[in-house]
């Protein structure tokens, strides 16, 4: 073997580690999905007051089906759907919190059978346990604050559904074992203030009101202080909040729609469209839209080894190794930078690692130069808009369904592209439009060009074209560093395949791309701003 070959097989191995090592982390890790689903049900609380008795709505439903309507796109009883997406979540939280306290007794037992003294925090707030060990106590700590804030929240919703007494004694669980954890909780401060507003005879704690609104936020905080003001009989302020929460449902329900409705109905497009092209290719075959066969390979002037180089130092190898340890030298800590400073620093990555890309890529098929016909075809005046569009509605249904069973697979875990934590916090314009340049035009670009403007055609020397489509796809979604998105991420692979071994454009599988991390950001957007 060759000095190169064996140079290409040391850096393979030296970039795969964190690779494997960063796909089996995830499957301790959360997936997103719980998140995005109790903020789905922050934005259904938020609409209900559009339906509420006293609403203008409600006056002409004599004339237009609104019952319909509601039950469509809140449910009969969202308050114990909500209530039970909340026991799930609990659920799976303490399941992450047990994962979390296991592996903290292990790295414990570990130290104590090699003879480290392990201590606990002392009373002056050092701690004496390893960095691993505090970052886990960090995080266990963590993840009980997010249990509580749930728990706190199902109370309310109880109460909504008319279990006050059963509400009640979960808060006075709640605040006995945050008592007993020792954790200086603002949700056991609040506890103790839904607790007093609530029991038979209501009493009003310091700084309700202030608290309330520092702690609690959404339909959770206006259910809160409406209590509080009727308590103290404030009839003017609980007017006035009542027309806000009024005001905000109306607004709320349009971002409801288009995150429930518009989805819905792409997606009823693209099954059709799936079942016309399923059809037409059963009857037809050679000449249907999807008939994929050798006459569609490219001739590929490289052989493996060049394959394997643009794949593992262009992309691996600098993602993986020489941009973590060149980022590690800066002199901040990514954690205790801004939403938007993240927001650079995670563009600047992204780009850095865009340019490293294609650096690899030229120098290595520079030799070849010119390319046969075919290659990196970027065409704007033909058929990119229709295969783009066409392509995003057949992928969004079938993504969608393999991620429900992904996530029934993975019960919660898995892992998520940590990207999409930031963008459902932010509402700041220019952290969100840094995000949708990453996302939705860089990221689209420079993944398009190496899997399915390289590796894909590249491929199609050895193997079918079929199966070069499914091998980019895997590679692509196995590039993304979370199990979890694995099976969903390949299925979206593989129609951009299809679509840009069809349309013979990049700019086609660059738009389904495009289109497919828009809409996510959009959705992301939409609601996180229901917390607000």
């Amino acid at each position: 073997m060759s000095a190169k070959r064996w140079i290409l097989l040391i850096l393979t191995i030296i970039s795969l580690i964190p690779v494997l090592f960063s796909l089996i982390d995830s499957i301790n890790q959360p997936q997103v999905q719980v998140n995005l689903e109790l903020y789905h049900t922050n934005l259904v609380l938020q609409s209900s007051g559009f339906f509420s008795r006293d609403s203008k709505i409600s006056q002409a439903e004599t004339n237009l089906n609104f019952i319909e309507f509601k039950n469509v796109l809140i449910g009969k009883d969202p308050y114990k759907v909500i209530s039970n997406r909340y026991k799930t979540a609990i659920k799976t939280s303490q399941n992450n919190l047990n994962e979390l306290e296991n592996k903290f007794d292990l790295i414990t037992h570990n130290s104590t059978l090699l003879g480290v003294k392990n201590h606990s925090i002392n009373s002056s707030g050092n701690s004496k346990y390893s960095a691993n060990q505090e970052q886990l106590v960090t995080n266990i700590n963590s993840q009980k604050e997010i249990i509580n804030n749930l728990k706190l929240k199902l109370g309310i919703l109880i109460v909504k559904q008319g279990d006050k007494s059963r509400a009640v004694k979960g808060w006075k669980l709640l605040l006995a074992d945050n008592s007993a954890s020792n954790l200086d909780s603002k949700t056991g401060t609040i506890a103790n203030i839904l607790i007093n507003l609530w029991n038979d005879n209501p009493k009003i704690l310091p700084d309700a009101e202030l608290q309330i609104q520092s702690n609690l936020n959404g339909w959770f905080s206006y259910q809160a202080l409406k209590r509080l003001y009727t308590v103290q009989d404030r009839q003017a302020d609980l007017i006035s909040l009542e027309n806000r929460q009024k005001e905000k449902a109306n607004k709320t329900i349009i971002k409801l729609i288009w995150i429930s409705i518009i989805p819905v109905l792409l997606g009823i497009i693209g099954v059709a469209l799936l079942i016309f092209l399923l059809t037409q290719l059963f009857f037809k075959k050679q000449e249907s839209i999807l008939y994929i066969d050798k006459r569609l390979s490219w001739t590929s002037p490289w052989d493996a080894e060049t394959i394997w180089q643009v794949l593992i130092v262009g992309f691996f190898f600098f993602g993986q190794i020489i941009f973590p340890v060149v980022f590690n030298f800066f002199p901040f800590e990514l954690t205790d930078l801004s939403l938007r400073q993240k927001a650079f620093y995670i563009l600047v990555s992204y780009l850095s690692m865009t340019l490293a890309g294609f650096s690899v890529l030229y120098w290595s098929i520079k030799s070849y130069f010119p390319l046969p016909k075919g290659w990196f075809r970027f065409k704007l005046k033909s058929n990119c808009l229709a295969w783009g569009v066409g392509g995003y509605l057949v992928a969004l249904p079938l993504v969608i369904i393999v991620s429900l069973i992904n996530q029934y697979i993975w019960d919660g875990q898995g892992g998520s592209n940590p990207l999409l934590f930031l963008a459902l916090e932010s509402q700041d314009k220019v952290v969100l439009a840094i995000f949708y340049f990453t996302a939705s035009l860089a990221a689209p670009f420079y993944e398009e060009i190496m899997f399915r403007g390289f590796l894909l055609p590249s491929l199609t020397r050895y193997i079918p074209v079929w199966a070069a489509i499914s091998i980019s796809s895997v590679i692509f979604a196995l590039a993304h560093l979370n199990l979890s998105e694995v099976l969903p991420l390949g299925i979206l692979g593989i129609v951009l395949g299809v679509v840009y071994t069809k349309s013979r454009n990049l700019l086609s599988s660059m738009l389904v791309h495009s289109l497919w991390n828009s809409g996510t950001l959009l959705n992301l957007f939409l609601l996180g701003s229901s917390i607000k």
